[in-house]
């Protein structure tokens, strides 16, 4: 892989990094525990604790993909960087930039 190449991942991966630093932050306050006096009813108070399940969920998946990034970005300076992990072969650089913590190729992924 290219050091170009690599640039341009890195600056993906850090663009990635601090949205997802930003949409976290965010999720947690919006995951906050919802007081009984906020209610306006029983069926807006459900419809709040079902938003709130919703919130947490996508602060989960926010989370995971953070710590892939990071991992990701961490194994960048080794030799087998952008390779399958099954298959060793070059993952695309357009699959990288569009999934940067993909570890497999697309074959390899289906």
């Amino acid at each position: 892989m290219k050091s170009e190449q690599k640039k341009k991942i890195f600056e993906t991966i850090d663009i990635e990094i601090q949205r997802l630093h930003k949409n976290i932050k965010q999720l947690k306050i919006d995951s906050r525990p919802i007081s009984p006096e906020n209610a306006i009813g029983r069926v807006s108070r459900m419809d709040a604790i079902n938003n709130k399940s919703i919130t947490e969920a996508s602060l989960r998946i926010a989370e995971n993909k953070l710590k892939s990034l990071i991992e990701i970005k961490n194994q960048a300076q080794t030799k087998n960087f952008g390779k399958c992990i099954k298959c060793s072969k070059q993952i695309p650089i357009q699959r990288i930039l569009i999934v940067p913590e993909s570890k497999k190729c697309v074959n390899c992924a289906n």
